[in-house]
This record gives C-alpha cells, structure tokens and sequence, in this order.
C-alpha cells in the first residue's frame, strides 16, 4: 500500500524536461534523479582543465551541493564497489581518484578507470556530443590533474568528499550530463537493462523487469546512513527460497515501480520541501493522491512558525477549527485520499513509525480536535504564548533538561514518542501514556506546572477510554468535583497565601510548591492537614483584611467540594487532575484579587 501510494504520487506529478516544467514543479523521469553537486570541473572542447568551481548553496552556517538532475546512480555494495561508477557525475574517488585514508594506493587509478569505463559503454562513440568528447579527452590528459591538484579548492575537495561534474567553458549553467544527448541515453540505459530478472511487479500487477537493489533514500537526520533503504532484503532470514542473488525477487517490484516510489519519495525529503516534518525521532512526510492545497497547509499546522510570521500557525489552527465547526465538508474535499508516512533511521533501513491513509476532510476534523484538546488557557503574565501548541514544544516539554535546554532537550525526547503521537492525532486516538507519565515526572521533579504540561495533561485525560471522570475544562472549572482537581486548586491558594505574607514571590526562598508539591499530590493526607495549620500563620500577616477575607472564603469553596477526609493516595489520573487544577487556580483572577502579582 505504502509503495503504491507513493508510485500513484509520482506518476501524477509532472516530468522534469516536459513544456515548461521545472525543477521545482516536476519528478525526474525514470533513468535521471536529483542529486547535490558540489564542485564542478570547467574544461573547454578539447578536454583541457579551465577552472574549478564551487557551486554550493550556504544554509545559514553550512554548505550544501546544489541539486541538479544527473543520470541515476546505481548501488555499489561490498569489496567490489570500486566497480560501479555514474554517467558523468560522481565522488571525487571516482572522478579524480581521491583515496581514503584506508584506500590501498592503487585504488586511485582503479576508480577512475571504472568512470572512464562507464563513460565508454554509455557512449562508444564520444563524438555523438560534444561535452562527452570533451570529458573523454579529459582523461587523455595527465597534466589535467595536475592543474587541478594546484587550485585553490583542491583542499576543499578532498576534506568534504563531495559530489563533481563537468561543465563545458561556453556552456554556462548546464553540465555535461544534462545536454540532450546525455539525458536519452540515460534513459535508454534504464530501459536497457538486460541484466534485471523478469518477474510480476507487486505495485503494478504488470510482467516487467525487476529491480534487484532498490535506490537508497536517506533521511535528512543524522542519524539515518546515505545507505538507507525502505525496501531491501539483506540477511538470510528476510529472504525466501533461495533468492539470495537476486534479492529483490522476494518482494518483486518492476524497475519502473521502484524508480517511481523512490523518486517519489526523495522529493518528499528533499530539503525545502513543504511536504515534511520533523516530529520526534520520526520524519514524517504527506501527500494526497491528486492535487490538494491540504498538501501545503499540513505542515503549517504542526511545524513551528517562521521568525518572519510567527502568526501563520495560529491563523491557519483558527481557520481550521472554524471550519469544522461550521462542517467539514463545506471546506475540505471528502473524496481525495490523505496519506500520511512517519519513518524514522534504523541501520541500514528505514523503520515505518506510522502509515494513515483517510480522506481531507477526516483528517482536517481530527487535527481540528487534537488543537480544541490540546488547548488551555495560557499564562496571565504571558499571553503572548501560542494559543496552539506546536508538537515539538509539546515533546520538549516531557524530555530531560540539559544545559543548552533548560525548558527540556528535544534530544531526549523519549524514542518512538513522536510517531505514537502523531498516529493518536490522525486517529483519533487516546494520547500516549508517556505523555501523562513524563508531564507528571518532569512537575514532581521540581519543574513548574508550564503551560504545555498543563494542556499535555488536560489533553491525555480527556482521551481517556470509557472514563467516568468529568471533562478538564480549558480553564478554571469551579464546578468540578474530582478530589485531585480540587487538592490541586487548594494548594495553589496556599501557596499563593504564602507569597503575599512573604510581600511577593521573589522574596521566598522556597515556596510550598518547591517543598511539598510531589508529597501533596501524591499523599494528600500527609501533607494538607499540616498545610492547612500553616496557611493561619501566613494570613495574619496579610495586612488587608478584606484580601484576607476573600483568601479564606476561596478556601472555604474550595474545600466544601472535598470529602470529609483528605485521600491517603492519589491515582495517576488524579495527579495529572491535581496538576491541572492547581495550574487553573494560578491563572485565575480571584487567586490575586486586587494586589496582583
């Protein structure tokens, strides 16, 4: 299903090199792909060495390869990899013969061979083109190498290993693997294949030549190797009848197919691409199976916002629940199809996180009901925040502190929690319970009850399954009978009774909160009783009687909405209730009355 879905996408886009079609706008027909150049090599008609140039594109601190369409690479696994070179693109191993700091010193000569080779079976006529002549007599020339040792950028070259083509003088702007010529022939190549076993493909239906080794098709993390595959089979264990050779015949899939999905599926990845999220550990990538607008708006919805319009997010969240509320179908399409593709590194493949397949309009509704779940009432002395929190700040808010993240690491977020996450939000799903859990465990920790650990909490109690227990309102809810969400309400009031005996927040060293905050919520009895003793000796020292009065009367509600005696233990449930009561207390008026903050 995944790779059909993602076949179907290809197939739907339009090909590069067809009337007006650009890079940006089309897939790369089947024999070429987008690769990232980095150097290119300046040479004239004759092959002689004219310059060396840099062709990268700065991102902020680091340099990229610019991304061209060259002819397709190929797979070059094991010992004999030294074998497999590209049409007219390629490493610096190949192309210039740059060793390693393993490479025995013959290796040089080998690779650069195989280039040359490469060249020659693609073309046994250079003279067809006058770029692959020009390239050919390049080889012919040993000084060519020497002039090229001799530039400025030849250092470059070695430390980054980055991929080079070749460019003629008079031909500005188009390398030599991208004339016309070329470009047929790359394509006849793929067609040409006579090597590829005959099978039925599983995507198509259709008998076709199988691709044996599938096209890499890498993550943008570090963690993922340049090597990774969604599909391959590479241990004996995933193979079937003897099918060890030709590997790709334990799931045949045609070259076509396979050409179509991993194409599709790069330029899902590819950097810039407005079809891609970071969520956690997991890459999540989205598409429709016809053109959609959804396509776009998706990640507007998740990512976080551009410093330049810090706004979009939050307008695009209002639109859409406005929308939904007014009926999803005026608005979103209920007949295209929404797919939505979670992957994440795991050696020498890419694992599936998730895979939701729904239509626009479902998908609109849940993102639509995660926004109206998720949201609480912000901080009063920060309203500035997000009223819709993005899924990155939701994570960091649950993930171990470090130096450089004092408000929560988002390298420590905890493994597979983002797929989890995001499949809970397309499925309409309860949240994870890592999500309670850690909200819980980072607030008992001595962190603050912030604001997306209260909505995190809010959130996970009200997906909860068959529960009896009230709905968290968005804000203080006085009517709310729960003992956890009360015990909550009442601590905040005690602490804040503290605060203005002490003249102001700032002036205590440790406040309740910091002291008895894990043992109130976890063991009310042995702590409220000693809380309610001392909450006495704190107003007597509020000057105001009137303010004092109204502190006790708070109290008073609070309490009458209590059982008769304080709860020895409190469930998970309820401490995350607890929480969140106590955070609505602190946003609420009446916990301040007139002195403020």
């Amino acid at each position: 299903m995944i790779l059909q879905a993602l076949n179907d996408y290809y197939e739907r886009k339009p090909k590069i090199g067809d009337l007006g079609v650009s890079r940006h706008e089309g897939v790369p027909p089947p024999g070429l792909e987008e690769k990232a150049i980095s150097f290119v090599i300046v040479i004239d008609e004759s092959g002689r060495f004219v310059n060396l140039e840099d062709v990268r594109l700065t991102d902020g601190r680091s340099k990229g390869g610019r991304p061209e369409i060259v002819p397709m690479s190929r797979d070059r696994p094991g010992k004999n990899a030294w074998q497999t070179a590209f049409l007219l693109w390629d490493h610096p191993r190949y192309v210039l013969g740059v060793l390693d700091e393993k490479d025995k010193p013959e290796m040089g000569a080998k690779r650069i061979g195989s280039f040359v080779k490469c060249l020659g079976d693609a073309f046994p006529d250079p003279a067809v083109d006058i770029g692959v002549l020009a390239v050919s007599r390049f080889y012919e020339q040993h000084e060519n190498f020497e002039r090229l040792s001799r530039h400025d950028l030849w250092p470059e070259i070695q430390r980054t290993a980055s991929n080079l083509s070749f460019r003629l003088r008079d031909m500005a702007g188009e390398l030599v693997c991208q004339s016309a010529v070329v470009r047929r022939r790359a394509q006849a190549l793929f067609e040409e294949d006579k090597k590829a076993p005959d099978g039925i493909c599983l995507i198509s239906g259709e008998r076709g030549r199988i691709q044996v080794l599938h096209a890499a098709t890498p993550l943008p993390t570090r963690a993922s190797k340049s090597t990774a595959k969604l599909h391959s089979f590479n241990e004996r264990a995933f193979e079937s009848y003897g099918k060890r050779e030709r590997q790709g015949e334990n799931a045949p899939v045609s070259k076509r197919a396979a050409f179509a999905y991993t194409t599709a599926l790069k330029r899902l990845l590819r950097r810039g691409s407005t079809q891609k999220l970071q969520i956690g550990d997991a890459t999540t990538v989205f598409w429709a199976d016809r053109e959609n607008s959804f396509e776009n708006d998706f990640a507007v919805f998740f990512d976080e916002p551009p410093d330049d319009n810090p706004d979009v997010g939050t307008k695009a969240v209002a639109e859409l629940i406005a929308a939904v509320e007014q009926g999803v179908e005026k608005k979103f399409d209920n007949q295209t199809r929404f797919f939505v593709l979670g992957l994440a590194p795991n050696s020498a493949r890419i694992a599936i996180r998730f895979w939701h397949v729904g239509t626009v309009a479902e998908m609109a509704e849940r993102i639509a009901r995660h926004f109206q779940d998720i949201r609480i009432v912000p901080p009063a002395d920060r309203r500035k925040e997000p009223p819709f929190l993005s899924i990155r700040l939701l994570l960091r808010s649950i993930a171990a502190a470090s130096s450089k993240w004092p408000e929560g690491d988002p390298e420590k977020v905890p493994p597979n929690l983002g797929g989890e996450l995001m499949r809970a939000i397309l499925e309409g799903l309860p949240y994870p319970e890592t999500m309670l859990h850690g909200a819980i465990r980072r607030i008992r920790a001595g962190e603050a009850v912030s604001y997306p650990r209260a909505a995190i909490l809010k959130a996970c109690l009200n997906r909860r399954r068959n529960s009896i227990e009230e709905k968290v309102q968005m804000s203080l809810d006085s009517s709310n009978t729960n003992s956890g969400y009360r015990l909550g309400r009442l601590f905040a009031v005690l602490e804040r009774i503290q605060e203005e005996a002490a003249g102001g927040h700032g002036k205590i060293n440790a406040t309740i909160r910091d002291r008895f905050y894990g043992a109130a919520s976890s063991a009310p009895a042995m702590v409220f009783p000693m809380l309610l003793r001392l909450k006495n000796h704190h107003l007597g020292k509020i000057a105001n009687v009137g303010r004092r009065k109204n502190l006790e009367t708070l109290i008073g509600e609070i309490v009458d909405g209590l059982p008769p005696r304080f709860d020895p233990h409190l469930s998970m449930d309820n401490q995350g209730r607890f929480a969140v009561g106590y955070y609505h207390q602190r946003m609420h008026p009446s916990t301040y009355g007139k002195q403020g903050d």
